[in-house]
């Protein structure tokens, strides 16, 4: 019998929108676990790497994260909660801690949201994201682009009524491409 494959999942509501599903669609070969809290912005994610959540990540095969809604949220109209350099930075570190204490590491790109969404926009959003990437795979974290076929049907795949969170097709399509990369990671272990 071979050894199934240990994958954590941890990200904001975006995350808990495919979450379920992406270990769904990876079957009975992965053993998945996610926090049911929402990971919100990337120190809040950081703390629950280095302490909270550590126990349940250390030795993991694979780890697919995202962080980047929260951080780009502009509520009080005075700019967004995290700083393009700091969320960065923050990413690295926490990216390179994850590196540590399991064997691959996945940053999934943040997802759209859709015109008129009060406190967050696309091109800020667009602009984190490739600073995201660009760190990320300078130390070779793979990407999973969430981003492009999201934006590509932001009417099917972001709700009317909050114009952020997923549809039920968005949901899927994030998750596809969740379980697709995962299982093309656990290939290569």
């Amino acid at each position: 019998m071979s050894k199934k494959i240990k994958v954590v999942l941890l990200g904001d509501s975006i995350r808990m929108n495919y979450g379920e599903l992406t270990a769904k669609k990876l079957g009975d070969g992965c053993s998945v676990w996610q926090p049911e809290d929402n990971c919100r912005f990337i120190k809040y994610t950081q703390r629950g790497v280095f302490y909270d959540w550590r126990e349940f990540i250390c030795g993991s095969d694979i780890v697919h994260f995202n962080c980047g809604l929260w951080d780009t949220c502009d509520l009080a109209g005075d700019g967004p909660f995290s700083a393009i350099d700091e969320y960065t930075a923050q990413l690295v570190r926490t990216a390179k801690e994850l590196q540590r204490i399991s064997k691959k590491v996945i940053f999934a790109t943040t997802t759209p949201v859709r015109p008129g969404q009060e406190h967050n926009n696309n091109e800020r959003i667009m602009a984190y994201n490739k600073s995201a990437v660009s760190a990320m795979e300078d130390i070779g974290v793979q990407i999973n682009d969430l981003w492009t076929p999201v934006y590509a049907d932001l009417e099917g795949c972001i709700r009317a009524d909050d114009l952020i969170h997923l549809t039920d097709k968005g949901i899927d399509i994030c998750s596809d491409l969740a379980a697709d990369i995962i299982t093309r990671t656990a290939a290569t272990l």
